[in-house]
């Protein structure tokens, strides 16, 4: 194997024999008996080649990078370039993977670990520093032998498969990366997140479980300018509405004793977010909110603000038109543009539903092919959630914390270095008495 790749080289890269033929020749034309020619003999160094590791980093200014696997020694996250002077402790991240962690009641993985983090660096003295933040959460109830079936054949709709096709290797256990353990680093982050959002611009963002398989929670049952954590966390399912709650519950509860799966969809929404962040073309708020959204395990489905129904409206049914508020604010009539307008947030409620897959390790016999390449059926063993949207509701949170405050810093760094333009822009802080922006008119 060593001496095979001695013989390739990397795409663009010099081979070794026409290398110093090239360098050769230079040096040749260098020392030709000519007054006005000199050329420079080639730099011996060979040209560098990068490949940058792919796909556990997201941000730009507030950087998350996600470690771990499922059955591995732990998992976790390094967030840097977070703010310095920030209080912070185990306990802020805390509260969130308590909300993520498996084992917390019968409709969810009966996997039984605490998910205790601990901050490695980055903290002195309760406040940060400014250096990269390592957070680490350890794995204590690894069960190995469970997976044993799945070393040799695919889990139907699971990463098994595709991770085999890209990487002509993989963990078998727990599914390594593509596990939702791996969740708990984002979530974390996530919480930092928040945290700098709520003091600095009075931010809140907050989930809830909206549908469970063909239970539909009726958008006029939730008041989006008044839900709280509280609703939401006063039953085992995550929905603000104690009714529909049960019916979800119910849901699980069928399928789980017949070991199969639903899916279902959270819907997220973000109150006082600043106007101004995002940016067009590429970089469109709803974008980055759509990516890691869908970057999260078992997501199918992204919709913002009106969705898929506002294709069945009129321009003139659909727009929101605008008013000026008591506070000299300009504000709009309605919302189905979800907060966001030319890929830019407009200062009204951000919101977002985003679709969940059924759980694709199921303890029903399924035909499945094996790695070396035969039919057989399969029988998942392990422990698995029956429905994956109570626990997403956290993890959701904490990408939409993730893309705010980096566009947030983006914000500040980009349009806030001279002072703004207070006929037209408003500060992103959020006032230190908490009343709302006066805009002169």
């Amino acid at each position: 194997m060593a001496s095979s790749l001695s013989t390739k080289h990397f795409l663009g890269a010099p081979s070794s024999s026409d290398g110093p033929a090239r360098l050769g020749s230079l040096q040749s034309l260098s020392i030709l008996p000519s007054p006005s020619l000199q050329l420079p003999a080639r730099r011996s160094q060979s040209k560098r080649l990068e490949i940058h590791a792919a796909g556990s980093t997201y941000g730009t200014y507030f950087r998350v990078t996600t470690f771990g696997e499922s059955h591995g020694g732990g998992v976790g996250c390094v967030i840097d370039g977070c703010p310095p002077r920030l209080p912070l402790s185990e306990a802020d991240m805390q509260v969130d993977l308590d909300r993520r962690r498996p084992g917390q009641s019968r409709i969810t993985t009966p996997r039984k670990e605490t998910d205790t983090c601990k901050i490695a660096s980055g903290v002195a003295d309760g406040l940060t520093t400014g250096s990269p933040i390592k957070v680490e959460v350890p794995n204590t109830d690894q069960r190995g032998n469970d997976y044993s079936e799945m070393s040799l054949a695919y889990r139907p709709s699971h990463a098994d498969a595709s991770y085999d096709f890209k990487y002509g290797v993989r963990s078998v256990q727990g599914g390594g990366r593509s596990s939702a353990r791996e969740t708990i680093g984002r979530v974390a982050a996530g919480a930092v997140a928040k945290k700098i959002l709520k003091q600095y611009a009075g931010t809140e963002i907050i989930a809830y479980v909206s549908q469970v398989h063909n239970v539909v929670l009726p958008e006029d049952l939730v008041d989006h300018e008044t839900v709280n954590l509280d609703q939401i966390e006063d039953n085992i399912v995550r929905c603000p509405n104690p009714e529909y709650a049960e019916k979800m519950i119910a849901a699980i509860d069928v399928v789980r004793v017949r070991g199969d799966s639903v899916g279902g969809v959270v819907t997220c929404i973000v109150r006082n977010v600043p106007r101004g962040l995002g940016s067009p073309v590429f970089d469109k708020l709803e974008a980055e909110l759509a990516k890691t959204a869908m970057s999260l395990p078992a997501t199918k489905g992204f919709e913002f603000g009106s969705g898929f129904a506002g294709t069945f409206m009129t321009g003139s049914e659909h727009n929101d038109e605008f008013y000026m508020d008591e506070h000299g604010r300009i504000r709009t009539k309605t919302n189905r543009s979800g907060g966001i307008q030319g890929g830019i947030s407009n200062g009204e409620i951000i919101n977002m539903r985003i679709g969940f897959k059924p759980t694709s390790t199921i303890s029903r016999k399924q035909n499945t092919v094996t790695r070396d390449k035969h039919d057989t059926e399969l029988i998942a063993r392990g422990r698995h959630d029956p429905c994956v949207v109570p626990r997403a509701v956290p993890m959701v949170e904490a990408m939409v914390a993730l893309v705010l405050v980096d566009q947030l810093m983006a914000q500040y760094a980009q349009c806030n270095l001279f002072p703004i333009n207070p006929a037209l822009q408003e500060p992103l802080q959020m006032p230190p008495n908490g009343e709302q922006v006066q805009i002169p008119l």
